[in-house]
């Protein structure tokens, strides 16, 4: 920045002020000593006299910088920077305090060198833009000569060798402050018309225009800046080898389109129709100009050729309809300043003779005018690869959208079109309707299904035939007569008449790409019968059109063709074979998963009769997939005899909704074709439920998108079995999104959610507070991402389960979570329960662990106590808490292989009693279970029988017995005269065991018998 503007952003009489604000007035010692004052004494926000805080000093750079950018002129820096520029200037300000020097010091080292230790002590500000750096180190510059100003002047006892310095720095105060009063500023004329022309381009071009959609209610402009979405480009690049290294092959790199100009200066983008270059140069213009930094030109070339003649720089503006008049020569100037942004939009849309000039035109101006930026647009199939590389030109490619771009373009353009009742509708049929999701892979389709589903109140046409046939006019006619272009050669009869033989030729073969000389047979073929098509040339000639204008086709590779969404494929090639009576053929293939969709279409095209010979076709399989998809033809017929389609809903109606688990694992089986067809919630009971959710998560690994808009639909289901299919399914899904999506909007009410792997563990930030919290393996609490640092508000916490986990070894940093009353600990190598006690847990499961159990005495809270491992001493009274009011107790495997039972009647507060120990139990041992005066749950392991079990004496009061890992064999008859009491019984099979329920349920005759 030149010294005349910088002073016009910071003139003295602004400087000043602020400057003496950050010092004390009258410092400590001032012309009574012999010596200097140290700066960290002067300075008021670290001085004796503290009258100016941090926050003040901001507020001075704040000002400094904010009356920098409204003054007049061209602003130092982007507008949006001013944030950043003011802090960095004020912690430059604020290391003042911290310089280790003095105030004879620092007027002996001078502005600039102050200004650097000042950058020093700071640190480095990383993030600016070169402008903004820039300017941020001349303001410093400029504040220490206002320092240095003020130290000379209130220094009385400075030594002589410093006056002269003290009237240098006035007198270059002053005549920098008389240079900006007197010298004005160079090209001002420039200027001024940029001024005006920036924010005109800025204005101009901050739209999006959607042609050839002819709906009532959607309006074809939308602001710029609200709907634009960021694609992403790709490009092959080769890395130069260093001497002695080999060299490396080229690779695909990728990066965010709007960023194709940063490292290059020059760039041919493509990209096929609709896939968002023109929308891409008006962000560039909109940018360029709204920052200021470079003046932008957007040249569409379907204009520009209309003139016959390519403009030179003198009439861009003109060209354009541009209604300003530039200064004589500016447009010279800018270019060759190096300071324009040339955008040449739409090499595809000129006739080919015109390329040859137009790239002879480009090349002249970019050797008359280097330094500057260009950006190419052209269709993939316009100009040949090397085109434009001898000139540099870096060649990029548009990539198709993916789902995340989808869902930002959907909600953008509906945030635009003010219509956001409609916008979680489409988002969930885009997720769940396969095809309708590959019609959306760029912006063009994305905003005519938005602008259709609008226009039919968030209701998609039947089977979307309409969407297709509008997509078709689209691309094929309206949007090229409406952009202003000549007539295509061929109509769109013709295109499609062609076009839907390719896409047939490609069904038949159950292939997605074909070679061009196939392609070009096919054409010559249906030249004859095609008369609109028959005098435009040969096959190749007409093939070559249809590639580059008809914007269904592309080549991806020399020699070969494709059809740029799989839909059309499907879509014209079913048109064709109903056209020409092949519907055997079509059902033919009806067990083939890839001609799901060509079935589909099929039934959209086909008359009513033919629908109902296809779709009885499909229910004589007698298979589940193709009776779903028999189903899922039925809103693609608008008229079918009703008999027909009763049948259809009857037999699918055995399957949707699924009812139990069983059958939904059945229905998955299907296939993706089912996410679309399953219901809910609405209608269905908490058993079909939890059956469709079940059927949505296991086809999560086929089609992730489908699968989370159907569990979706379900996050607010009050049903415990539904809300735990949900938490349960997490690990199908990417975490954060599913975090947010779903589980944030769970009802948490006796749900555990359950981490399994770092990157849930890190999504937990994204939710609100979970009281039930699980983690699977090795999880760390502290640390980075560590649990602690996870788990947002860890007092909200109160169960708490540490499972498998290896890694953990201090318990003591569990006392973060103040609120915790359930603890489970399975891990081995913790080795001291001690820590424990500072919690107030009152149930406690001690799993697999190196601890040797002794603290667990010391945790008089306890209520509820797991122990499997061995407990030491002899008694029961020895190790586990003997002031806890315990109501419930598991003593499993080898917890009493020391203690027997002895000292358990201590508890007399336990109401439930677990027992499965791998020793015997005595005739002892009992008897301390029938001095339990509260004891009524008993739960009997099937290890006990049958040595434990004969020991066993009457206990009454026992009302609620529970059997576990049952075999079978097991002599469960001598329980019932021992446990005279018992009204409930509950029969737990072991893995693989079968039970005789009702055998079992007579030796209880009293009591309601359950088998699990």
């Amino acid at each position: 920045m030149e010294p005349t503007v910088l002073g016009g952003k910071l003139a003295s009489s602004l400087v000043a002020p602020l400057v003496k604000k950050l010092f004390v007035t009258g410092g400590p010692g001032a012309a009574l000593v012999d010596r200097p004052v140290r700066l960290t004494r002067l300075v008021s926000f670290r001085g004796e006299q503290r009258t100016l805080g941090e926050k003040e000093v901001r507020g001075l750079a704040g000002r400094l910088v904010a009356d920098a950018l409204d003054s007049p002129g061209e602003r130092p820096f982007p507008r949006d920077e001013a944030t950043a520029v003011a802090d960095a200037l004020a912690a430059r300000l604020l290391a003042l305090g911290d310089l280790d020097m003095d105030d004879v010091q620092a007027v002996r080292l001078g502005h600039r060198e102050l200004a650097a230790r000042l950058r020093t002590a700071a640190g480095p500000w990383d993030g600016l833009s070169a402008d903004a750096g820039h300017f941020l180190d001349s303001a410093t510059e400029w504040a220490c000569l206002h320092i240095l100003e003020f130290f000379t002047r209130r220094s009385t006892f400075v030594a002589r060798t410093l006056v002269e310095q003290t009237r240098g720095q006035a007198e270059l105060i002053a005549k920098v402050d008389e240079l900006i009063t007197r010298v004005p500023r160079p090209d001002a004329r420039d200027t001024a018309f940029e001024r005006r022309y920036l924010p005109y381009a800025a204005e101009q071009y901050n739209h999006i225009t959607i042609y050839g959609i002819d709906l009532r209610d959607s309006p074809d402009r939308w602001p710029l800046e609200v709907a634009y979405l960021s694609l992403e480009a790709t490009g092959d690049e080769e890395r130069t080898a260093l001497p002695g290294e080999r060299a490396e092959p080229e690779h695909t790199v990728r990066l965010a389109a709007e960023h194709a100009l940063r490292t290059h200066d020059r760039v041919l983008l493509r990209g096929d129709a609709g896939s968002g270059k023109t929308t891409l140069v008006q962000w560039l213009a909109v940018t360029a100009a709204r920052d200021g930094d470079r003046v932008p030109y957007v040249l569409p070339l379907r204009t520009l050729v209309r003139a016959g003649t390519l403009p030179a720089p003198t009439a861009f503006l003109t060209a354009v309809g541009c209604p300003l008049t530039p200064p004589e020569g500016w447009a010279e100037r800018v270019l060759t300043a190096g300071r324009g942004l040339v955008l040449v939009d739409g090499l595809d849309e000129i006739p080919a003779a015109e390329r040859h000039r137009t790239r002879d035109w480009l090349l002249a101006l970019i050797r008359a005018y280097p330094g500057n930026r260009w950006l190419l647009t052209s269709r993939p199939s316009a100009v040949r690869p090397d085109w434009l590389a001898g000139e540099g030109f870096r060649e990029l490619a548009l990539t198709p959208m993916r789902r995340a771009d989808v869902t930002t373009f959907v909600r953008r353009w509906h945030t635009a079109a003010r219509a956001p009742e409609y916008e979680a509708l489409l988002l969930d049929s885009l997720h769940t309707k396969r095809d309708l999701a590959r019609l959306a892979t760029n912006p063009l389709m994305c905003g005519l299904i938005c602008a259709l589903h609008r226009e039919r109140r968030g209701y998609l046409p039947t089977g979307r035939k309409e969407l297709y046939d509008a997509a078709l006019t689209m691309l094929l006619a309206r949007r090229d007569r409406e952009r202003g272009m000549e007539a295509v050669d061929l109509g769109e009869e013709a295109q499609l008449e062609l076009l839907q033989r390719l896409a047939y030729a490609l069904v038949l073969s159950g292939r997605t790409e074909m070679d061009v000389a196939t392609a070009e047979s096919i054409v010559e073929r249906a030249l004859p019968s095609v008369a609109s098509a028959a005098g435009r040339g040969d096959a190749a000639t007409v093939l070559r059109e249809l590639l580059l204008r008809s914007g269904l086709l592309r080549r991806p590779t020399e020699g070969t063709l494709d059809f740029v969404h799989r839909t059309f494929q499907d879509y014209l090639g079913a048109r064709y074979a109903v056209e020409e009576g092949h519907l055997d053929v079509i059902a033919g293939h009806a067990a083939d998963p890839h001609w799901e969709d060509v079935i589909r279409m099929a039934v959209a095209h086909a008359r009513p009769g033919e629908r109902a010979v296809l779709l009885r076709r499909l229910l004589a399989a007698d298979t589940p997939r193709l009776t779903l998809l028999a189903l899922a033809c039925l809103e693609y017929a608008t008229a079918l005899d009703p008999t027909v389609r009763a049948e259809v809903e009857a037999r699918a109606g055995t399957l949707i909704p699924p009812g139990s688990t069983e059958e939904a694992k059945a229905l998955a089986e299907a296939g993706p074709l089912v996410l679309e067809l399953l219901p809910g919630p609405e209608g269905l009971s908490d058993a079909e439920a939890h059956g469709v959710t079940v059927t949505a998560s296991l086809l999560a690994a086929h089609e992730p998108a489908g699968a989370l808009a159907v569990l979706r639909r379900f996050r607010g289901h009050p049903s415990l079995d539904v809300r735990r299919q949900l938490v349960g399914t997490w690990d199908r899904f990417e975490p954060r999104e599913y975090a947010t999506e779903v589980l944030d909007h769970l009802d948490r009410t006796a749900l555990f959610l359950t981490c399994r792997t770092k990157a849930q563990r890190e999504a937990l930030p994204a939710m609100g507070p979970w009281t039930h919290l699980t983690f699977l393996g090795d999880h760390p609490i502290t640390g980075i991402t560590g649990i602690t640092d996870c788990v947002t508000e860890p007092g909200a916490v109160e169960e708490l389960q540490l499972v498998n986990n290896t890694e953990v070894t201090e318990l003591g940093d569990l006392s973060a979570f103040a609120s915790l009353r359930l603890l489970l600990v399975d891990c081995r190598s913790v080795r001291d329960l001690g820590p424990l006690t500072a919690l107030s847990l009152t149930a406690l499961l001690i799993s697999r662990t190196a601890a040797d159990l002794t603290g667990l005495s010391d945790l008089a809270s306890i209520t509820h106590l797991t122990v499997a491992h061995r407990l030491p001493g002899t008694r029961l009274t020895d190790s586990l808490p003997a002031a806890a009011p315990l109501k419930y107790l598991y003593l499993g495997e080898d917890a009493v292989a020391g203690t027997g039972l002895r000292g358990l009647s201590h508890w007399e507060t336990l109401q439930a009693l677990y027992l499965s120990p791998s020793t015997r139990l005595t005739a002892e041992d009992w008897a301390e279970i029938r001095r339990l005066p509260q004891l009524t749950i008993l739960y009997l392991h099937s290890s006990l029988f049958p040595d434990s079990i004969r020991t066993m004496p009457t206990l009454p009061g026992v009302d609620d017995l529970n059997l576990i890992a049952l075999d079978g064999g097991e002599d469960v008859s001598v329980l019932a005269p021992r446990l005279p009491d018992v009204r409930t019984v509950a029969l737990q099979a072991a893995p693989g065991a079968r039970l005789d329920g009702a055998r079992l349920a007579t030796l209880f005759p009293d009591a309601e018998v359950t088998l699990e």
